[in-house]
Order: C-alpha cells, then sequence, then structure tokens
C-alpha cells in the first residue's frame, strides 16, 4: 500500500480515537451483571423527575421521584416503584447489560437466553412530567408490570425516622405517614397522596407564635396533591398481591399484558399541585400527553455541549479519566431537576433509595433521609448550585432562585414581627414555607428567649447563607445578561435586614448605635456554625461588602437616586475584615472575637471562596496563604468529605499539588456501585454537596476570573492533558486544550474577549 495513503490513514484512525475519547459517550456506565438490591441502581431522569434504575433476579426494578413532593409532615415522598417481569425473561440468560447512555439521557438494558433477546428503554420526559418503559423482543413476551407502593396504611415513624421531615429528632408522639391512594381505573393503576388535616406547617406557625398572621404565609403543603398513572397499550387490570423488599411491606398492583407482544410502552404519568378538590387534581393529570423522544435527545445533546471537561482522555485506567467521568455523571444527576418547582435537594436529590443499604441501623422505608425533606440547609446548597455559573446550566438555577423569592415575604413578616424592623430574616435551616425548622428554633425554650431566634447552639445569629443566593442571582446577571429584576427586592432586602438588625441590636445593648468609627457592629454573630457569639465575623462581613457593592452596580440601583444613596452608606459602613498574627504571619481572622468554637467549618477563608477579596491576582495573597498553612484550626479542619470546601480554597491560592491531592481525593468514586453516589458524609447519600463541592475545585483548577480578567489553568497540574469548555461572565465561553503540558487549543467567545485570558503555564 502507498505510504502516503497509510499515513492518511493513521491520522484519520488517530483524530477518530481521539474523537471519541472525548465524547460524553466514553463516560456512559455500563454494568455487564445485574444488582444485588436498590443500594447498586443507576440514576436516570429529567426535568424534575429522577429514577433508580437496577435489575436484580431478572427483575427490572425503579423508584421514582419528583421534585416538590411533600406530604403533611413535609417528607419528600417518593412515588412509587415499579416491577416489570418477562416471560420467558431474556435476563436470565448469559447475556446481561445495562447502560447509562449519558449523550441520550437514558438507560438501556439488554438480556439474552437462549433464542430470546430483549432491550428496555427508560427515560424522562425533560418537557412533560411523564416516564417511559420502552421494550423491544425479538419474540412475543408475556409482560407483567408492578405498581408497588409500601404507603398503603398509615404509617407510625419509629424512632430516628422522623430525621426524614421537619420534626426531626423532636416529632410528636404517634407522628404517622398517611397513607396513599391506590386503586385500578379501567386498565390504569392510580395512584395519589392528598395532603389533609393539620400539617408541620401548622405547628411551626402556632410554635413561632405567628398564628396571626398565618394567613399571609407562604403555604406549600396545604392541599397538595401528588401521584400519577401506570398504563401501557396491550394490558389490562388484574389483582393485587403483597410482598417486602428491604425489610419494608408493601401491596403491589399489576397490569399484566393480554396476550403475548413483541413491544410494549409502559407509561407513568405524574402531576403535582395545590388543588382545591380530587377532581380538579384528576382532570388536570388525565390530560393527554405525548412524549418526543427526538426532542428530549436534543436536549442532552444540547445539554452536554454547554460545556464539559476531559482529563486524560487518552487513558481510560487513569485517576485523571475517571475524575472527569465522575464530573460529567453528577452534572447528569443535577440535570435531572433541570426545570423542578424546588431546588436540588443536597441530602439525596431525587435518588435516595432503601436507607439500610446506606447504614444498616436505618430499618426505615425507602422515602428515609437524613435531614429532612422540605428542610433546606442553605449551605449544603449554595454547593449544589455555584458549579452551574461556570457549567453554563443558569437555566438550572430558577427553582433555587425562586426557592427564596417566594418565602421573601416571609422573612420579611418575621423582622416586622419580632423586632419591629424592616429587612428580611433568612435563617439557615429554613422550612419550604420561610419559617425556621421546629425543633433547630426549639420546642423547649425559655418563655422570655427572642422569639425571632433559634434556640439552638450551632444557629444562633447565622442568618447570612442567604447573601451567597444574592451572590449567585447578581452572578447570573453578569455571566448571561439575562434581566434580575425581579430578584432586587430579594437582595435589597436581605442586606437591609443586617443594617437594621444589627443597628437594632446596638440600642437593645447602650446608648450608640455604631461604633466610634461610625461603623455597624455584627454583635451577636456566627462565623458559619463554628465560631459562636462572633463579633464582626469574617464570612459575613465579607459576604456583605461583596453582595452591597454587586448591587450598586445594577442599572437598577445607579438610576435610583435614594437607593443608591442607601446601599453607598451602608457599604461604607461595614467594618473590616480583620488580620491576626499566628506564629508570627498574618492570617485572616474569623472574627474579631468570638465566645467559643462549634463545629469544624472554616469561615476564615470564605474572603477567598466565595467571596472572592483574597486569591490569585489580588492584594495581600500572602495572607490568605498564611490563612490556608498556619492556622490552627483551618489546618485541623481540612478534609474532603461532604460539604468540605479545602478543595476549592486551594484552587483559588494557586496551590497545584494540594489542591490535586484534594480533587481527587473529593472526586474519585464512591464506595457503591455507581459511582457517584458519594456519602453519606456529614449528610446522606447519595451526598449532593459533595458532588458539588468537587465541581467548583475542579472548575476552579480550569478557569478562574476576577472582574473581566480570565485566569487560564491558575491551578493545574500540567503533567494532566486536559480539554475543557467552561463558561465566564459576559456571555463568554473559554475552550482550552492543554497537551503534553502546553496549550494546543484556545478559543474565546466572543472574541474581543480573548484579549482578557491570562495564562498560568509555569507551574
Amino acid at each position: 500500500m502507498n505510504r502516503n495513503i497509510l499515513i492518511s490513514l493513521s491520522l484519520i484512525f488517530l483524530l477518530t480515537v481521539q474523537a471519541a475519547a472525548q465524547s460524553i459517550s466514553d463516560y456512559n456506565i455500563v454494568w455487564n451483571s445485574q444488582s444485588k438490591n436498590s443500594g447498586e441502581s443507576m440514576p436516570c431522569g429529567g426535568g424534575d423527575i429522577g429514577m433508580n434504575v437496577w435489575v436484580e433476579d431478572g427483575d427490572i426494578l425503579f423508584y421514582f421521584s419528583r421534585s416538590g413532593t411533600f406530604d403533611e409532615n413535609n417528607t419528600l415522598l417518593k412515588l412509587g416503584r415499579i416491577r416489570i417481569k418477562l416471560t420467558p425473561n431474556p435476563f436470565d440468560g448469559e447475556y446481561f447489560r445495562q447502560e447509562l447512555k449519558l449523550e441520550n439521557g437514558h438507560i438501556v438494558i439488554k438480556g439474552k437466553d437462549k433464542d430470546i433477546s430483549s432491550d428496555v428503554r427508560i427515560w424522562a420526559d425533560v418537557f412533560n412530567p411523564v416516564i417511559n418503559v420502552d421494550i423491544a423482543n425479538n419474540k412475543s413476551l408475556k409482560a407483567e408490570v408492578f405498581y408497588e407502593n409500601w404507603r398503603h396504611e398509615d404509617r407510625f415513624l419509629r424512632k430516628n425516622e422522623s430525621n426524614q421531615n421537619s420534626y426531626k429528632w423532636a416529632a410528636p408522639k404517634n407522628l404517622v405517614t398517611k397513607k396513599d391512594e391506590v386503586s385500578f381505573d379501567g386498565n390504569r393503576i392510580l395512584f395519589y397522596h392528598r395532603n389533609s388535616g393539620e400539617t408541620v406547617f401548622d405547628a411551626t406557625v402556632a410554635q413561632q407564635g405567628l398564628e396571626d398572621i398565618k394567613s399571609q404565609i407562604f403555604n406549600p403543603l396545604q392541599d397538595l396533591t401528588f401521584g400519577g398513572f401506570v398504563e401501557a397499550k396491550g394490558m389490562k387490570a388484574t389483582n393485587t398481591s403483597s410482598g417486602i423488599y428491604a425489610n419494608t411491606d408493601f401491596v403491589a398492583w399489576k397490569l399484566e399484558s393480554e396476550k403475548p407482544q413483541k413491544n410494549y410502552s409502559v407509561k407513568i404519568q405524574l402531576h403535582t399541585a395545590q388543588s382545591n378538590g380530587l377532581q380538579e387534581w384528576k382532570e388536570a393529570l388525565y390530560k393527554p400527553v405525548q412524549s418526543d423522544l427526538k426532542k428530549n435527545i436534543a436536549w442532552w445533546n444540547e445539554f452536554w455541549d454547554r460545556s464539559f471537561v476531559h482529563i486524560q482522555p487518552q487513558n481510560k485506567n487513569s485517576k485523571g479519566f475517571e475524575i472527569a467521568r465522575n464530573y460529567q455523571l453528577f452534572r447528569y444527576m443535577l440535570g435531572c431537576n433541570a426545570y423542578g418547582e424546588y431546588p436540588t435537594k443536597f441530602n439525596g436529590g431525587l435518588f435516595t433509595y432503601d436507607p439500610v443499604h446506606v447504614d444498616s441501623t436505618f430499618n426505615f422505608t425507602p422515602d428515609f433521609r437524613k435531614w429532612g425533606g422540605g428542610t433546606h440547609t442553605a449551605q449544603n446548597q449554595r454547593l449544589v448550585y455555584f458549579p452551574m455559573l461556570r457549567s453554563g446550566d443558569t437555566d438550572m438555577m430558577v427553582s433555587q432562585f425562586e426557592f427564596y423569592n417566594r418565602i421573601l415575604p416571609t422573612a420579611e413578616l418575621r423582622s416586622k414581627i419580632y423586632w419591629g424592623h424592616g429587612g428580611a430574616c433568612f435563617t439557615e435551616q429554613i422550612e419550604n414555607f420561610g419559617l425556621p425548622n421546629p425543633s433547630e428554633y426549639g420546642w423547649k425554650r425559655p418563655e422570655s428567649f427572642d422569639k425571632g431566634m433559634e434556640y439552638n447552639a450551632w444557629l444562633e445569629y447565622q442568618w447570612d447563607t442567604a447573601l451567597e443566593f444574592c451572590f449567585m442571582i447578581l452572578e447570573n446577571e453578569r455571566y448571561t445578561g439575562k434581566d434580575i429584576s425581579k430578584y432586587l427586592p430579594l437582595i435589597e432586602s436581605t442586606l437591609r435586614f443586617f443594617d437594621e438588625h444589627y443597628q437594632y441590636l446596638a440600642k437593645q445593648r447602650g446608648r450608640k448605635t455604631f461604633d466610634e468609627n461610625g461603623k455597624l457592629v455584627l454583635y451577636p454573630g456566627s462565623a458559619c456554625e463554628t465560631y459562636k457569639m462572633a463579633y464582626n465575623a469574617a464570612s459575613t462581613v465579607a459576604a456583605l461588602q461583596t453582595v452591597s457593592s454587586r448591587l450598586l452596580e445594577t442599572t437598577e440601583i445607579q438610576t435610583d437616586t435614594a437607593k443608591n444613596r442607601y446601599y453607598t452608606e451602608f457599604l461604607n459602613r461595614l467594618p473590616e475584615i480583620r488580620t491576626r498574627e499566628i506564629d508570627g504571619h498574618r492570617t485572616i481572622a474569623p472574627a474579631w472575637l468570638w465566645e467559643r468554637v462549634n463545629n469544624v467549618e472554616t469561615p476564615q477563608l470564605y474572603p477567598v471562596f466565595p467571596w472572592g477579596i483574597y486569591g490569585l491576582s489580588k492584594p495581600d495573597l500572602d495572607v490568605a496563604l498564611n490563612t490556608w498553612k498556619h492556622d490552627k484550626d483551618v489546618t485541623k479542619f481540612r478534609s474532603h468529605i461532604g460539604w468540605k470546601q479545602d478543595v476549592i480554597w486551594a484552587a483559588r491560592l494557586g496551590l497545584v499539588d494540594e489542591g490535586k491531592e484534594l480533587l481527587i481525593k473529593k472526586l474519585e468514586s464512591a464506595s457503591t456501585r455507581f459511582p457517584t453516589f458519594w456519602g453519606p458524609g456529614y449528610d446522606w447519600t447519595p451526598d449532593h454537596n459533595w458532588g458539588g463541592s468537587g465541581m467548583i475545585g475542579l472548575q476552579e483548577m480550569l478557569l478562574q476570573t476576577d472582574g473581566k480578567k480570565i485566569l487560564l489553568l491558575p491551578c493545574w497540574d500540567k503533567s494532566w492533558n486536559v480539554h475543557f469548555k467552561l463558561h465566564a461572565p459576559y456571555n463568554t465561553t473559554v475552550e482550552c486544550k492543554l497537551e503534553n503540558g502546553k496549550i494546543t487549543l484556545l478559543k474565546v467567545l466572543p472574541e474581543s474577549r480573548r484579549k482578557d485570558v491570562i495564562k498560568f503555564t509555569s507551574q
């Protein structure tokens, strides 16, 4: 053969291999054996639906969940479990394959036994609340579809089981999870849960002395109805049966094929609404919906084209490849709740499974998760949402922004009723209706204790995490140019609370409102949950400085003379972030003063992330580095587990070796069968703030921004080849390929932003 032809063919082959290695499908998870239990399940979803899919003893099973399905106790209930049996069973033979096809957003299960084979595709409609199961057999087979429900009767909640709801460890006696309604409706299986009677919302309002204004408080639980139906053409309703799975009893309603068929299409259509009556809800549920598979695949293709990170793509056995794969897998899990009414929960999202497979002492139902369902822990939620800026998934941030916007009136009512001033008081452990979690607020509290305060050693005076979501909103505008005017009252009111409340507290203590320099005194305060009864906590000061200065940059505030004057004066009367000397080194102090250390967080590095006051290309980088190296609490608390952010700080400080080590620990595969079901860490499995913090850390190693400056590869070990596309402010995308220590591709859009790129290539 001609030598030139050989060279050309070799080049084509190499380019083809390279392209294939850098396809999102290269990260698909493939299992060639069945699973032992739900703990070995695989995530699948779309829109606002999540499923845990596995094959066990020849049966296809999956749990399915949906955003916003809160019961009377504010547990985020699963909607049920589906079991599919084929006879003769193609999954009893010599060939089995289960694959998560990332590029299409669905799972394909294949089985072959002798001359019988079957292909099953499971997928959630991104645009409609529908789950589809498409079954294609090479021969006509009998099919049975079971809807399995463990809430077939009221279930008393056992000791520790109420950690799944808003009562947590202080549940009232004989608390139950109320039963669902399940029945055959023709040849459909109809299932739903409709909240009735008193809910935890009512109990919380009474506990916190707000019954006089109850009608003004957003109530997401009243008359909330959620559920759906299961149907399949050519299948009829037959009978019910009972069983036990993972030590939890259930009742199953069965659809059975009228005759053997080659193809089946099973449809599960869902509906969630606060309906005036059951009939209204049913009419909405039964409205015809047609799923479009091609449209859904196109959505997932566009999702993957927004951004990507490929590390060592030519070496699938390398740690770098594993890290990049897990980054994509976790991003997929976040994408499954792209359009949920409620944010993705940090403690499992839509992908929790039988708790006994997380902790053998938790012998509870599949609805269980630690740290509640409708309760949102802001410190954890923020780590789920920050990485969406760089990945270009800002459309997925809307549910988190709306969460706060919905409860803004409640937060303002708290300030007005309890203290008689303005501003929005958002607490750390906050319910989906805007009040503090009742058990964190304290059921046994002194009668004279401030009604606006949580009677809790960890949470008292911790109000500043709402500012991080305000910052995300402002960043969203900077990244995309989207109109954020609907959220400006939220940002303004959150800032105003700190101004008015700390003036209020100063007047309670004495004659003077400000210190001798005319500055606010942020006392008592809290530097995260760790440095308590803090005086001018660094994390709070940094938050207020950053958010107020960014608010002042918005057109709306710049053109409103009164508001511009107010927020300028507010910014000017904020105290400074103080430093202290440790072993002769100047470091960032967690606060000016504090009374005790209560947890293991590191607020003295919050001025590095998220607030960006210290960092590469910024003044006093040595102060932040000294804090990382010499602050004994910082070094003692350092970890990769759960919500720990050390990998992010290492990246922001340009610490290549330490950052890489932490990144590997953070994003390497979990001990579970599915690689990104990390946890339980401090929370639950799968731990979404574990994955979120890992995503942020990797993004920050590849790309950082400072105003209009774009820092390229600021904390990257050049021995790892990498190809990435990430987003930056001002509608900018940066695509870069580093090969053998050299940048071989740099694509900046718009091209005018290329001049703002600063390359870090010396490590």
